[in-house]
């Protein structure tokens, strides 16, 4: 399967730019996601691969064959790609059966009935509706739905597969299911695939690499735990999962470390990292709530940054606990594996498991309605 290399891809609705000149290669045989919330640009890109949306500038080719060049005069369209596409609607005939529908593509590329009958029937099987091939797209679940426009995008046996979030119509336990299936079908034919996708389990859990998005710009483009662990950005860290975000201020810096004297509360921490940062600057600590730990108030601290705080509220689910805890005019959202604690307890966590951003970014709307709420 080829890669794909695009180059300054560049796009303009009118006055309004929706993509930012990206540039980006996806590997042969990767799973490569865009990720993103609404109107962020993941779908134009995908469209713009696809020969859907006509580029404003820049460049795309796979396998080292051009379909755009914004300068060279050069647009494929669509049906001279020969790459497969599955949209968020399935987009399936409702009057034509299953074989039908997958028959289709095979008609407009002058396929023999033979050769059809065979070619479907693969692809059936690929996806394990073989037995359904004879039945309406109304008689089918939601799940078996999405197959089928799988099955279709594969029939021809594309050189890229694009998925444009494929799972969205599903209820969240169908949407558990569909993702591991689409992931194991994907390693086994080990086609290049690009999917778009707002929802970062999803992301997380399907991709070799992740392009986070952002007002028509790639933030960060990284394999997942990389994105999760190391985001590039506040904004990247602040969508892909939960985090705390706690202004302050430098007071000292030195050897990989700085001390951050807190706004919330006017406690300091220390936290490693390799951000060039000066004494002074105003900045941003922020911290997964997994990463942080919370103990009763008179037991030793288990790190070395400990902050006095107080417990607001408290949800037992399942593997753990979740604390929404009160330091200083902040909310930080905790998980641990203590429970049923209330009133004073210590929050803390090691310098190494914070990241810092020189930046002073907002904390989370959520965290200050609660406090609100609560005060």
């Amino acid at each position: 399967m080829p890669e794909v290399v695009v180059d300054r891809l560049l796009k303009r609705f009118g006055d309004t730019t929706v993509l930012q000149e990206n540039s980006f290669t996806i590997r042969d045989g990767e799973f490569f996601t865009l990720l993103g919330p609404s109107g962020c640009g993941k779908s134009t890109t995908l469209n713009c691969i696809a020969g859907l949306e006509r580029p404003t500038g820049g460049s795309i080719a796979v396998g080292g064959r051009t379909f755009v060049d914004t300068e060279a005069k050069v647009f494929l369209t669509p049906e001279e790609r020969n790459l497969g596409m599955v949209f968020q609607s399935y987009a399936l005939w409702p009057h034509m059966t299953i074989h039908a529908n997958l028959a289709m593509p095979l008609k407009i590329r002058k396929v023999s009935k033979a050769d059809q009958t065979r070619l479907i029937g693969e692809a059936l099987e690929k996806v394990g509706l073989a037995h359904l091939k004879d039945r309406y797209p109304h008689q089918l679940s939601g799940g078996q739905q999405q197959r089928v426009a799988l099955a279709r995008a594969l029939v021809y046996s594309p050189s890229v597969l694009l998925l444009d979030e494929p799972l969205s119509n599903l209820d969240a336990k169908l949407r558990e299911q569909a993702r591991a299936w689409l992931k194991r079908l994907q390693l086994d034919l080990g086609i290049t695939t690009v999917y778009v996708t707002h929802d970062q389990d999803e992301a997380l859990a399907l991709s070799d690499r992740i392009a986070v998005m952002s007002g028509g710009d790639m933030l960060q483009i990284a394999p997942p735990q990389e994105i999760y662990r190391t985001p590039a950005t506040a904004e990247v860290a602040a969508f892909v999962g939960r985090c705390n975000f706690l202004r302050g201020k430098v007071e000292h810096h030195g050897d990989g470390r700085s001390v951050v004297r807190l706004e919330a509360s006017g406690d300091t921490v220390t936290v490693e990292h390799s951000r060039d940062v000066s004494t002074g600057q105003d900045v941003t600590v922020a911290i997964r709530p997994e990463l942080l730990d919370v103990v009763p108030a008179d037991h030793p601290s288990p790190a070395a940054n400990a902050l006095d705080t107080s417990v607001l509220s408290s949800s037992y689910v399942g593997s753990r606990y979740e604390y929404d805890l009160k330091l200083g005019n902040h909310v930080v959202q905790v998980e641990n594996t203590w429970g049923g604690l209330t009133g004073p307890v210590k929050l803390a966590f090691d310098p190494a498991a914070a990241l810092l951003y020189p930046e002073a970014v907002t904390p989370n709307r959520e965290a200050e309605e609660l406090l609100t709420i609560t005060a």
